[in-house]
């Protein structure tokens, strides 16, 4: 299984490329990805329907008991059915749906590709904790699958509900589930739903069980957060068909049924899903009346069948988990179907409003009998699908006790609308109009209809091997409390009260179709906007939603007021403030201070102490920035040489680099602030800010004495060099910590530090990363940066910038950069020139070096990206920003990405093979030159930390660099 989800990986990454160079056609290889999920799975089938469950699993956090376990048992085996079946029918649908044209059509491949593979991953996962990292994936690929046409204010607003709404209840759930686990022992489901904690169901089994139903509830869209799934149907149609029809709001159902053997024996639970699921089908129903988008009109409807699917598996007995699973399969296969149907009436016939269409079938005779199809299905018509799983609802619920009868009677009524709104679809969609015959239109290629086709013929089928398909669910209905009630698949019902209630059902049904007016005037009349905005605000979910959303806005608006002034001196000082009161109170309790202190290791230790101090204390009382920035690196400086008398070569060059890059960043950033510092303090609060700056630095280093004397252990220093080279296979042991011990705390500094650039690059310029980098050879009719005003006056052995760019291109003029030329003579420096055009190359090989020797020598992929950065720096300086483009032009987002993936594909890749994530491989290659060389496999790694701080370093010079320069060069333009 673990192979099958990188591959939806390894799909997803190369989506983006792949649409680049094949167009929408690329949907289809992508499609394989699922595709090929989809025949394991079916292969797979014998065996776990005969009882023996697929298993696999791989270390992931030992510590915490954390394991890569994943289980194809009954259950997850027909939900990944339909994940990856209709997954691979919808990608290939798309092919057909989009233009070439579409906006962000790659990055929409490969997020959907993504969310395939992480709905997989969901369904299988038998860890909770990897299974509730599958589950927040669904929720942020979802977010941006929703938010897809991202310059309308409809989608972002969908998805910021949808967001906020599914990961709210997420956090509840993983809280529940921890509990489970905590409770029963294990963090396997398996194990969790086998362990004897149901028998006895306390408050504290109660209290967990309920924060995970939160979770599922908020992922189904049930009451009261079924706002948010109609308004995600503002993302593109196949995501609808998927998402919203056949996987994401199935998660909530799918763990419904999963704790099943669990609910069986907590009736109350049981109740409160029973309640919550009715509510939902006739809220659903009842609002899909009034709808006259077909598209809108089909989200209400699956916000009702969800309510209809979760009210039943939540009772944890067999007739009505294997009545619930067959409605889960049911609904897939007509829904998903229909909405692909809206899609193709919308680009083909370019509405969606049931006002305006009419006569279509006559232009899609095939569209319009998949819809219909499956539309008589949701409407639970004999002999389709879905009127063979609704009567196996029927029977469970009739044959069991009491309460069930009384869910019974609200399931009917909730069917009764579905009934109504089918026909209203149909009508809509496909019924005669009074504008005269349908317009014609192009013809509908077979790619845009087959893969609803495809799914829609299930619903035909499936019927016809109803007792097959009922003896392959018994193996997840067997594992649920048995009662006296029965249900049965069968396409032809027995005479008796469930019957009588499909036909009830029907039957009012249509009368409710045919009195469509006087209903429509009904709902008008009950609206809450007919009885005023107040009562609309509080009614209405959404409304209420967006109520408690701008609450908290004010809050945080009032709450940020309080604390922060825009004034860094104050912030810094609250900070420091509370670090002295909160430290203070502890060290006087600790009494004395360690007696054994050394002062000085070396003579010359207390000399460098001295430049340290005269450094801060001239950067605290300097008046220019400039200067004070300078002085600060001076200490920082000191640091790196105390590093480097103390034995730490590593941290000592990797602070060297840090420090050098940081001061010309500050620089950077000061060309835009004055030169001088503001007016200084009063006499009072200057005193305030020395006593805060030495008490802080007195409790700082108080606190680092009272660590370093309550070690009560020898230093791991020594017994790390041995480790290092033995499971490493590296003799820097700073190296081997970063890539291989310690290599989840290095994953999480990168992403920090790619998180932190995309923060800098958005906050600072706004601008779109897919914009194509300028070139020295695309300036047409463009000025040179830093241009000379008086250019018509230079002599003529002066180059004229002024010119056009094929005289700066000709063989006239010589420089040595490759940008050179675009600088004024006044703000060139010919040696800087030079000795950047004759270092570049020195410092990239460099950089190279420090790489590929870090795991036995100084360096690494950090020190080697700082070096490679600096070296970008410096083309930069030398020849602005279009000198750097030539040293770079490629995107900062590009590199970051591709350092990324390559740092989690170097975690991940061992899975393949049988190992753990971040298994450590080292490989003896004997070459001819060389001699024996040792290959460790965390270099992959170590190239991945490379290319994520050099595109880190990229994005601070395009954002604080060449937009700085932009900006002033319009500025220069305005006077």
């Amino acid at each position: 299984m673990i192979i099958f989800l990188l591959a939806h990986l390894a799909a997803a990454l190369i989506g983006p490329a792949l649409v680049r160079a094949m167009g929408r056609n690329a949907f289809y290889p992508l499609a394989l990805a699922p595709g090929a999920t989809g025949v394991w799975t079916a292969f797979q089938g014998p065996a776990v329907l005969d009882g023996r469950p697929y298993e696999q699993s791989a270390p992931w956090i030992p510590a915490f008991g954390i394991d890569l376990a994943f289980r194809l048992d009954v259950l997850s085996w027909v939900l990944l059915l339909i994940v990856s079946g209709v997954g691979a029918l919808v990608l290939a649908y798309c092919a057909r749906y989009f233009k070439n044209t579409e906006v962000g059509l790659g990055r929409f491949a490969g997020v959907f590709t993504a969310f395939a593979g992480a709905m997989a991953g969901l369904v299988v996962a038998d860890d909770v904790m990897v299974m509730f990292t599958f589950w927040e994936l669904t929720t942020i690929f979802s977010y941006l699958l929703i938010g897809h046409y991202a310059d309308k204010q409809a989608s972002r607003r969908a998805a910021m509900n949808a967001l906020v709404s599914t990961t709210a209840g997420g956090l509840a759930m993983m809280v529940g589930l921890l509990m489970l686990a905590h409770a029963a022992g294990t963090m396997r489901l398996s194990g969790i739903l086998a362990s004897s904690i149901w028998e006895h169901a306390g408050p504290f089994l109660v209290t967990a069980v309920v924060l995970v139903i939160a979770g599922a509830a908020s992922k189904s869209a049930l009451v009261p957060t079924h706002f948010w799934l109609p308004g995600a149907m503002a993302a593109p149609t196949p995501v609808s068909a998927y998402l919203h029809a056949a996987a994401m709001v199935k998660a909530g159902i799918y763990l419904i049924l999963r704790l099943g053997p669990g609910l069986g024996h907590v009736p109350s639970i049981s109740v409160l899903i029973a309640v919550l699921g009715a509510a939902t089908m006739l809220v659903g129903g009842w609002r899909a009346l009034r709808q006259v988008d077909i598209k809108l009109l089909l989200a209400y409807g699956t916000v009702s069948q969800l309510g209809f699917m979760a009210a039943i598996a939540g009772i944890g007995a067999q007739a009505a988990g294997l009545a619930a699973l067959a409605l889960l399969i049911s609904h897939a296969l007509f829904k998903a179907p229909l909405f692909m149907v809206v899609g193709i009436i919308d680009k083909k016939f370019g509405t969606r409003d049931l006002r305006r269409l009419h006569d279509t079938w006559r232009e899609a005779p095939v569209v319009a009998v998949v819809g219909v199809l499956s539309a008589a299905s949701m409407a639970a018509v004999p002999p389709l699908l879905g009127f063979v799983t609704k009567e196996a609802v029927f029977t469970a619920l009739w044959e069991g006790p009491t309460p069930q009868k009384v869910l019974l009677v609200a399931l009917v009524a909730g069917s009764v609308l579905t009934v109504a709104y089918s026909w209203r679809f149909v009508r809509g969609a496909f019924g005669p109009g009074t504008d005269g015959p349908c317009a014609t239109h192009p013809t509908i290629p077979i790619g845009f209809w087959a893969p609803p086709t495809l799914i829609a013929s299930l619903s035909i089928v499936l019927p016809f091997v109803a007792t097959p398909l009922e003896h392959a669910l018994h193996g997840y209905s067997e594992t649920l409390r048995a009662t006296d009630a029965g249900a049965h698949l069968v396409i032809i019902p027995h005479l008796g009260a469930p019957l009588v209630a499909s036909l009830v059902a029907i039957g009012l049904g249509i009368v409710l179709a045919v009195l469509a007016a006087p209903v429509e005037r009904l709902q008008r009349a009950l609206s809450p906007q007919s009885h005023g905005a107040d009562i609309e605000e509080w009614v209405d979910a959404e409304k209420t939603f967006r109520r408690l959303m701008r609450g908290t806005d004010r809050i945080a608006v009032a709450v940020t007021g309080l604390f922060q002034r825009g004034s860094l001196p104050y912030t810094l000082g609250t900070m420091f403030v509370v670090l002295i009161a909160l430290t203070v109170p502890v060290a006087l309790q600790l009494g004395a201070l360690p007696t054994n202190l050394v002062w000085f290791f070396h003579p010359a230790e207390a000399l460098v102490l001295v430049i340290a101090a005269l450094g801060a204390i001239g950067a605290a009382r300097s008046r220019r920035r400039l200067r004070a920035v300078f002085l600060v690196t001076v200490t920082g400086f000191v640091v790196a040489v105390l590093f480097l008398m103390w034995g730490a070569p590593d941290i000592a060059t990797t602070q060297v680099l840090v420090e050098t890059l940081l001061t010309v960043v500050i620089v950077l950033v000061l060309r835009r602030l004055p030169l001088y510092f503001s007016s200084r303090p009063l006499k009072s609060d200057r005193w305030v800010r020395w006593a805060i700056a030495i008490g802080t630095a007195a409790v700082l280093c108080g606190i680092a004495l009272v660590a370093a004397g309550a070690r009560n252990a020898d230093p791991l220093g020594r017994g790390l060099i041995e480790a290092a080279y033995r499971i490493g296979g590296g003799h820097n042991v700073v190296n081997v910590a970063l890539v291989d011990a310690r290599v989840w705390d290095t994953m999480g500094e990168i992403s920090v530090l790619l998180v932190v650039a995309t923060g800098v690059a958005s906050l600072i310029f706004v601008t779109r990363r897919e914009q194509r980098i300028p070139r020295v050879r695309d300036l047409e009719n463009t000025d040179p940066i830093w241009r000379r005003r008086d250019s018509q006056q230079l002599p003529d052995n002066v180059l004229n910038f002024d010119a056009r760019p094929d005289h700066v291109a000709g063989n006239r003029w010589r420089t040595w950069l490759s940008a050179g030329l675009t600088l004024a003579p006044e703000r060139r420096m010919v040696i800087f020139e030079v000795i950047t055009r004759l270092v570049f190359p020195l410092m990239m090989m460099f950089s190279v070096y420090l790489l590929m020797a870090g795991h036995n020598h100084p360096g690494g992929g950090f020190a080697g990206g700082l070096v490679a950065g600096l070296a970008l720096t410096l083309r930069y300086l030398a020849g602005g920003r279009y000198e750097l483009t030539e040293a770079a032009p490629v995107q900062a987002g590009l590199v970051l990405g591709t350092g990324m993936a390559i740092a989690v594909l170097a975690g991940i890749a061992p899975l393949a093979f049988g190992g753990g994530i971040f298994d450590s491989l080292n490989v003896a290659l004997h070459l001819p030159v060389l001699g024996e060389t040792h290959l460790a496999s965390a270099l992959v790694f170590d190239v991945g930390v490379y290319l994520v701080v050099i595109g880190v370093v990229l994005d601070f010079l395009r954002s604080l660099g060449s937009q700085i320069d932009r900006q002033q060069e319009a500025e220069l333009d305005a006077r």
